[in-house]
């Protein structure tokens, strides 16, 4: 195994370089694996939302009618000037004739005429019609076209109906409406014809009126009549005969099935569009997560991990208590490497002092102090606790929950002080409670306020020197360096300070701006623990959790 060199800390500038650790590929997929179950429950609630919602949609059927557009110039063919033909449609001009009045008001008359269509659709369609005309967006009828550059091709007319029979004869609708639009083009300049030659007509008559006319002019004048009525007349028969650039090549067939709704097609595409989003929230998160998962998170502090610790199943501490629960749960490779890790960085020193903290309450020091202690009580060592943390002190209760058994044995003196703020004041005279064999324990005692002045007013140098000859290494239990000023002074007296970090809750700034405080104070921080880790995500020291002894003896 690796074992981490006790590192100097450098000044609090230097620390904070590199903090922006940079984020790889190998940590988001540990953030998406991580949220992998919330990732499959969104797709999968999306999925079945979709499904649901289109089930519960009325079908949709639509079908489509095609038109040819002969955009040619002049009157090519075999009847000459016989036929009126409407000039060329520039590009886009039928688009944009299908979303004007033009076409849809004349479209929605019709459809609303029509006796085929049941009256509840015929109202639907032209309400949706006149809707879609006003927002100038169609949506019930849809044009396509494929056309050359000389504006030769084909358009495609497509209806959507609630019934097949409504999308059938709303297609040949809007072809018949789109026709007659482009017939009217070429009717215009024959109307204007029939206009101006009835103009000259009203006019000769009118000079024809007058009786004091001479006889010749009055015969020219009915000569020109003349030839005004029959231009007149060959207008009107070109009236019948006008064309225009389109023209039908295929009426509506009825279809035979819906288009819409497609209930597992929906339910696919929102399966994909969920996964998609989660696993792109879940990348933006655990690219903004600035908490401790993994050693890495920890490299730019200078400082080593000398453990990383599984978390603990809330019932199996709530039935056994703390250290038993550790114990069931097979904790002893986790602790055997902080626990040989601290020993390393000990050397020889005899008798050490280590002060456990954390950053802010609740990242588990002092479960870890109690289990720390069990592991060290399990190779033979004798252990003293100190609970310091007198504002909150826990280590009484966490082993009363393991062993309420403990018996009071003399520490130093006679009979004296049973917690650690009356023991500060009188070190000579002290009893500590064995919890289990090779472990003592001085609890807190009763929560105070002004704890900082108890640590000032006390001799911590003499207490430890004194208390720390009977056992081989002496663990204090501190209160958070974040929370209180408590630990600063403590630390200073010790041979080493441990920090307790939460996987997944403790903040790296907040461990920086620990380790700030902690490089004032002048305490020698050797390294951190990561506590309460998932070991699903492939924490390096997870390989060992499951390296178990083999049943049945040993192939050789």
């Amino acid at each position: 195994m690796t074992l981490y060199p006790q590192q100097e800390p450098g000044p609090a500038g230097r620390q904070s370089q590199g903090a922006e650790t940079e984020i790889d590929l190998n940590t988001l997929w540990r953030g998406v694996r991580r949220h992998l179950a919330w990732i499959l429950l969104t797709a999968a609630v999306l999925a079945l939302g979709a499904y649901l919602w289109s089930r519960t949609q009325p079908p949709v059927y639509e079908a489509s009618s095609s038109l040819i557009a002969a955009n040619g110039q002049g009157q090519d063919g075999p009847f000459g000037n016989a036929l009126v033909k409407a000039p060329p449609l520039p590009e886009g001009a039928v688009a944009q004739a299908m979303q004007s009045t033009l076409v849809i008001v004349p479209l929605i008359q019709a459809l609303q005429g029509d006796e085929t269509i049941p009256q509840a659709e015929r109202t639907r369609l032209a309400q949706a019609l006149s809707r879609e005309l006003r927002e100038q967006r169609l949506r019930t009828i849809t044009l396509t076209s494929q056309l050359d550059l000389s504006g030769n091709g084909i358009y495609t007319l497509r209806a959507r109906a609630r019934s097949a029979q409504a999308a059938q004869r709303l297609a040949n609708l809007a072809s018949a409406a789109l026709l007659n639009w482009d017939r009217s083009r070429a009717l215009e300049n024959i109307r204007r014809a029939q206009a101006g030659f009835q103009a000259q007509l009203a006019q000769i008559d009118q000079q024809l009126r007058q009786g004091n006319l001479p006889a010749v002019e009055r015969q020219t004048l009915i000569a020109r009549r003349a030839t005004v009525q029959e231009n007149l007349a060959q207008v009107g028969i070109l009236e019948n005969s006008a064309t225009g650039v389109l023209s039908l090549l295929s009426n509506a067939v009825e279809p035979s099935r819906p288009v819409a709704p497609k209930p597992l097609r929906n339910a696919v595409l929102a399966a994909l569009l969920g996964l998609l989003l989660a696993t792109g929230v879940v990348a933006l998160l655990t690219i903004l997560d600035r908490t401790v998962r993994s050693e890495d998170d920890l490299l730019a502090l200078n400082a080593p991990t000398l453990a990383v610790i599984p978390r603990l199943r809330q019932r199996d501490i709530v039935f056994s208590g703390i250290v038993r629960a550790a114990r069931q749960a097979g904790l002893y490779e986790a602790i055997g490497f902080l626990r040989v890790n601290l020993m390393t960085a000990f050397g020889n020193k005899p008798h050490p002092v280590v002060m456990i903290t954390s950053t802010a309450p609740g990242e588990g020091k002092s479960s870890l102090t109690a289990t720390l202690a069990d592991g060290f009580a399990s190779s033979g060592q004798r252990v003293l606790i100190i609970d310091a943390d007198l504002r909150r002190g826990t280590q009484a209760a966490v082993w009363k929950k393991y062993d309420e058994g403990g018996q009071w044995h003399q520490l130093t003196g006679q009979g004296g002080a049973r917690t650690t703020r009356e023991a500060l004041a009188n070190p000579q005279n002290v009893q500590v409670l064995q919890v289990e064999d090779n472990v003592d324990m001085l609890p807190a005692g009763p929560g105070v306020q002004d704890s900082l002045a108890i640590f000032n007013q006390a001799d911590i140098e003499t207490a430890l020197r004194l208390w720390r000859q009977n056992y081989d290494i002496v663990l204090m239990d501190s209160a958070p360096l974040l929370a209180l000023a408590d630990g600063l002074v403590l630390g200073g007296h010790a041979d080493a300070v441990l920090m307790v970090t939460e996987y997944g809750r403790t903040n790296v700034q907040s461990v920086r701006s620990a380790l700030r405080r902690a490089e004032r104070a002048g305490l020698n921080l050797i390294g951190f623990v990561i506590n309460k880790s998932d070991v699903r995500e492939g924490s390096s020291y997870g390989y060992s959790y499951s390296y178990a002894p083999r049943a049945g003896g040993v192939k050789v």
